[in-house]
């Protein structure tokens, strides 16, 4: 009986282990229930662990209380992408440390001690993608420290000690964070990132903000400057006009005004909050046309008839009013204390007369006023008279922004016939025609806007008596959508989806390129409490199709997909109606069908050959599974295993009342994504 028990035993635990293992391969007081994954949590260890596995692909060892690593502890781990370091005791990097990790693409060092980064202790690293060494307490790193990595899209340092930065020559960085530092000016030679899409520098002391700089990071789309010692609006911003994203939060350049904002059309998000802003202009919203989410917290808001525009706009548009609870009126005293975006018509003192006249004009036309073609002589802040000051009457308010004088017909088809101007650059519809400034814009459809038409309109224009409520219009949105498109990146908006399913404890997010080669899927695992997520390291001009589904269901069960598109690479006008444009067809031409007979050719003997060949074999390659779920899933948002709330080390706040935090590395993550930091819902 003993005899037929034995085998049977065994028989059950190599159906029960994963993959066939054994328990002795994985660690002490880890776990290993995913393939090629390991999980130390809370080992209590001050060393690495021993028997590591040499096929694994993710080893989480946060807060085990690592006080030391040496290049011998990561010895035969050639297959390890995902390192996660955090939250332990190290206070210093040994040099070349992780050349034993060729295969390392996600480097986790954050909540650490470490003081010093010297001039080796990266090298070997040639497939580093993302390097996090924020929260420690450096203070210096050597020049050189960062030579090599080639790679790198994501670097974050904030929270450290630094007052000079090193060298930065990384031709693929796409993020640099480097809030709560102290660096109260950037030398534009020292950032050699030509790709770079994101810039924190919140709370550095900065002072002013250098053009050369700004005008060197053509890519650039988000900028983040709350926090500093700004005391007049940065004029740089003028050579940025590609801006998405635009943080001047807490800084004591005061309310800003009109003329400063008109380069800015483009911004989806702005944050003007604690900016001692009374009031803003009815000419806002045409202003920021485009705009999604707007902060304007911590402002003394005088709430009378001339700011009664505001909540009906944020009501038409679907504008997100982040720190909801934060934006409040100073006065009058009737209103004094009360949510700015919850307050109705009446609730601003307008005369009854004047209400009426609005509704009167609002539904029978919806076209803007006519704009004038000069400048105000005298600049005015974005704020309302006091109670002391007599109300402005209708033409007295700030004009709107200027429109510059139309040329001639004559000349205009002349510029039209020499500048090329592809149509398929515009979407939805959109027509491609170059403005006085030399650009190319787009001539948006009826519904339709954005810089390329990518913005689908679905809603009415606003009317005071047929307006549907804010539940109807959020009701008829899409459970996941994308916004905020560059050639290399798409944002997704995951409130939606997350809000109308409570019960799942996790996303799980797969994207594939419709429009190149390899369409093979990409999957990510998301937490539910990081509603939206920037894939990044995209093809430009292409489409996605992106799917979400509770993580732990099956792929098909309240599976939503939607698609995402990214724009074309900006080239230079130049290099395009430079080229010759008929003499250069007859020769392709000619090449295209030398092609189609070679093809022709060499299918016709593929044919023959095939036919000869066994009936078994199959020619269709059908990728792996390791293929189909990507190289890695996403770094910033925990996936496989959550860390413990109680080992959550927030960040400090980009801005007054706001918690910013960041989720740690914690599990694979795709190779060609990365994720930005988000806001904890204090609101976002």
């Amino acid at each position: 009986m003993r005899m037929f028990l034995s085998p049977l035993m065994s028989l059950l635990l190599l159906l029960i282990l994963p993959d066939g293992t054994v328990s002795n391969k994985c660690p002490e007081a880890c776990l290993c229930n995913t393939p090629q994954s390991i999980l130390c949590s809370r080992r209590r260890s001050s060393t690495i662990p021993d028997k590591v596995d040499s096929s694994t692909k993710s080893l989480y060892l946060f807060a085990n209380g690592i006080e030391g690593i040496k290049a011998e502890d990561f010895d035969g781990l050639v297959n390890l992408e995902m390192l996660d370091l955090s939250q332990n005791k190290l206070t210093d990097l040994p040099e070349r440390v992780f050349e034993p990790l060729s295969s390392l693409k996600n480097l986790d060092l954050s909540s650490n001690q470490i003081t010093y980064i010297s001039e080796k202790c990266f090298q070997g690293m040639p497939q580093l993608e993302r390097l996090y060494l924020y929260s420690n307490h450096i203070e210096n790193i050597h020049p050189a420290a960062f030579n090599g990595l080639e790679h790198l899209l994501e670097l974050k340092l904030q929270g450290n000690m630094l007052t000079t930065l090193p060298f930065l020559s990384l031709p693929r960085l796409l993020l640099l964070d480097l809030r709560f530092n102290v660096l109260p000016s950037l030398n534009p030679s020292e950032l050699q990132t030509p790709n770079l899409e994101s810039l924190k520098l919140g709370g550095v002391g900065l002072t002013s903000l250098n053009k050369e700089l700004i005008r060197s990071l053509k890519n650039l789309h988000e900028l983040d400057i709350s926090e500093n010692k700004l005391e007049s609006f940065p004029s740089a911003l003028k050579e940025a006009p590609g801006l998405l994203n635009l943080n001047l939060a807490g800084n004591p350049m005061g309310p800003p005004k009109i003329e400063d904002l008109q380069n800015l059309g483009e911004l989806t998000e702005l944050d003007i909050s604690a900016l001692s802003i009374q009031g803003l202009p009815e000419e806002f919203p045409q202003l920021f046309p485009h705009l999604t989410k707007l902060r304007i917290a911590e402002n003394p808001f005088n709430c009378l008839c001339s700011l009664a525009w505001f909540p009906r706009w944020l009501r038409a548009q679907s504008i997100i009013l982040e720190r909801t609870e934060e934006t409040r009126c100073h006065f009058p005293p009737i209103n004094a204390g009360k949510v700015l975006e919850r307050l109705e018509t009446r609730d601003f003192g307008c005369p009854t007369t004047t209400a009426m006249t609005t509704t009167t004009v609002k539904t029978t036309t919806i076209t803007l006023p006519a704009p004038v073609t000069t400048l105000p002589t005298t600049t005015r802040p974005i704020q309302v008279p006091r109670a002391s000051e007599n109300p402005p009457n209708k033409g007295g308010d700030i004009p709107l922004p200027p429109v510059p004088v139309s040329p001639s017909s004559s000349s205009t088809d002349l510029d039209e016939e020499e500048l090329f101007c592809p149509q398929s650059i515009c979407l939805n519809g959109g027509t491609c025609h170059w403005n006085q400034r030399g650009q190319r814009v787009c001539a948006c459809p009826h519904g339709t806007s954005g810089l390329y038409c990518e913005i689908q309109n679905r809603s009415p224009p606003f009317s005071p008596e047929a307006h549907p409520s804010k539940k109807t219009i959020t009701a008829n949105m899409p459970d996941i959508r994308s916004h905020q498109p560059t050639a290399t990146s798409v944002l997704l908006d995951l409130h939606r989806y997350v809000k109308t399913r409570p019960y799942i404890r996790g996303i799980r997010l797969t994207y594939r390129n419709l429009s190149g080669p390899d369409r093979r899927p990409i999957q990510l695992n998301l937490p539910t409490n990081f509603p939206e997520y920037t894939l990044r390291g995209l093809n430009p001009n292409s489409t996605y199709n992106v799917c979400v589904s509770p993580l732990g269901a099956a792929s098909d069960v309240d599976s939503v997909c939607t698609e995402a598109h990214t724009k074309p690479e900006r080239s230079s006008p130049d290099a395009q109606f430079d080229s010759p444009k008929f003499p250069t067809l007859v020769p392709a031409i000619a090449t295209m069908l030398l092609l189609v007979l070679i093809a022709i050719a060499v299918g016709v003997v593929c044919y023959f050959r095939r036919k000869r060949a066994k009936t078994h074999l199959e020619l269709d390659y059908e990728p792996s599974q390791l293929e189909l779920d990507g190289v890695k899933a996403g770094l910033d948002n925990g996936a496989l295993f959550h860390k413990q709330p109680q080992l959550m080390i927030p960040e400090p706040a980009v801005q007054t009342g706001s918690l910013e935090y960041e989720v740690l590395l914690l599990q694979d993550h795709c190779s060609s994504n990365n994720n930005m930091s988000m806001h904890k819902p204090s609101f976002i």
